[in-house]
């Protein structure tokens, strides 16, 4: 484990601590936005979240932190699950939206093969995307 690795400690309602590793616990906008505004010190307090649902979010979060969801979309698709298949791709749009090409890359581990004119092409043929 990195010496940079931060945890936070988030409490619920009734009372229970858990200490997570920040980039687990940033899966919340909300979480996220009071880490970046400075609006947190030590505990975050979750004063409309109680241990049960808690529990649950956090192994929601671990589980789709590690699985390769594209996988998950693979077999949703194949099965022909559409809410499993749309509840996915939801997942996947969260993860991208507002980033940059770069930090999409690095979120899903995806090299860059294009050349930078064909980059500056294809920008150029989509340009409605960049606005």
């Amino acid at each position: 484990m990195s010496s940079s690795t931060k945890f936070l400690t988030l409490k619920t309602c009734d009372g229970k601590e858990f200490v997570l590793d920040e980039t687990i616990v940033v899966r919340s906008q909300t979480i996220k936005n009071m880490v970046e505004d400075n609006c947190v010190s030590n505990v975050i307090p979750l004063p409309n979240v109680d241990s049960k649902t808690m529990t649950k979010v956090i192994e929601y979060w671990k589980k789709h932190s590690e699985e390769d969801v594209s996988k998950d979309i693979l077999a949703a698709n194949f099965l022909n699950d559409k809410e499993i298949l749309d509840m996915m791709c939801q997942e996947v749009a969260n993860r991208i939206k507002g980033k940059t090409p770069e930090e999409i890359r690095k979120e899903f581990d995806i090299k860059n093969d294009f050349t930078p004119e064909e980059e500056e092409e294809i920008r150029k043929e989509n340009a409605w995307a960049f606005e």
